[in-house]
Order: structure tokens, then C-alpha cells, then sequence
């Protein structure tokens, strides 16, 4: 797993982790952390070489040669999801929600939706917590029930066990974070985390 050392990270990690951070600026930082999660997970693609012309004189250069799916698991998800368009601006967008269920505490699909050809495109799963690995691990096996074959999983923070569990279900997929944390509390939240990413998006939080 790729974890990302940058300074302007860091601090930007300080913001969301504080309680007292409204959720007007949680989603201003979440998004700021998802641009450098999104590109950092640039780094596993490939590229071609292409010819174009500046104002003096042709220039070989590179661009993406993959398509790509981005795909937000459903809520949270969807505070990384315009930054990761603007960014690859050529991109689809496919959705996944998934909930534990709370007899089983498995995760369960309640929600699914990809663009045509998704077997033919690089997927690049976004989700801001990376707890377990439970819903990564679902949201991985559904994709790959489609045929989809290279598969990027970013997030913002991640807890070791998640990451171990990923890689012994799917060593093949790709995974890039802003930060790996400590581990989870008897609860199943990140610590020391930021508390539940969707509640504080979504000024949800129960008073």
C-alpha cells in the first residue's frame, strides 16, 4: 500500500481529524485530500506517447492511456467524487452503496450502477475511510463479477488490517492512502480517525 508523506497532507489530516471543524470546511478539506489521493493513484497508470503542436514547434508528449471508471462507494464517497472528475475529466462514473447488515455484519449491496464497456476500463474505487476492508473487499469482488480487471482502491485513511485484508483477498489491487492510523476501536471506527466521514460531509452527525 502506498501511503502519501507530503507536509501540505499532514495538515490538511489535522483539519479533518478536529472535532470542531465545521462541515462546511470538512468537505473544503476532504476535497483538497482526495486531489492528492487521486493523483498519487495516477502513479498506476500507463501512458502513451502524443504529438502536439505549441505555438513554436512540434512536441512529443504523454498522455493517460487507460479508461477509467471512478467509482464512489455510496455515502461518503461522494465528497471525493468531483475532484476525482475534474481531474480525470475523461472519466465514467459508476456507483456502489453498500451497508453492513447488521444481523450478519456483512456488507450488502443496496445500490449499483456502471457505465457500458466497464469490463474494458481501469476502475478506481474511492471511499474516504478504509476501516475494515469489508465494503472494499465487496466493492472489489462486484467489479471483478463484471469482468473488470485493473482495479485502484484510494482512500484518505486506512487502518493496517484493512490493507492485510485486502491483500490476501485481491493482491493485484492497487492501494494508495493519505494516511494509515492505528487500528479500529470495539466499535469498528478508524482511531484515531475523524469519527463517521458521511455524518460529517453531510452535517448528519446525531446531536
Amino acid at each position: 500500500m502506498k501511503v502519501i508523506n507530503n507536509k501540505l497532507v499532514l495538515s490538511y489530516l489535522a483539519k479533518i481529524r478536529d472535532k470542531n471543524t465545521s462541515c462546511k470546511d470538512f468537505r473544503t478539506y476532504i476535497k483538497k485530500l482526495s486531489g492528492f489521493v487521486i493523483y498519487e493513484a495516477c502513479e498506476f497508470l500507463t501512458c502513451k506517447k502524443i504529438q502536439v503542436n505549441t505555438p513554436l514547434m512540434p512536441c512529443e508528449c504523454e498522455e493517460i492511456a487507460e479508461d477509467i471508471v471512478i467509482v464512489p462507494i455510496l455515502r461518503a464517497a461522494l465528497g471525493m467524487s468531483d475532484i476525482a472528475l475534474d481531474l480525470l475529466e475523461n472519466a465514467s462514473v459508476g456507483f456502489l452503496g453498500i451497508q453492513r447488515n447488521e444481523s450478519t455484519l456483512e456488507p450488502e449491496f443496496f445500490f449499483e450502477k456502471f457505465p457500458q464497456n466497464v469490463d474494458k476500463k481501469t476502475a478506481i474505487i474511492i471511499d474516504p475511510m478504509f476501516a475494515t476492508g469489508g465494503s472494499a473487499i465487496a466493492a472489489v469482488n462486484k467489479l471483478k463479477s463484471y469482468g473488470v480487471k485493473k482495479i485502484i482502491f484510494a482512500s484518505i485513511i486506512a487502518t493496517p488490517i484493512a490493507a492485510q485484508r485486502m491483500k490476501q483477498a485481491h493482491p493485484d489491487v492497487h492501494l494508495i492512502t493519505a494516511c494509515m492510523d492505528e487500528g479500529l476501536n470495539e466499535y469498528g471506527y478508524i482511531i484515531p480517525g475523524l469519527g463517521d466521514a458521511g455524518d460529517r460531509i453531510f452535517n448528519t452527525i446525531k446531536k
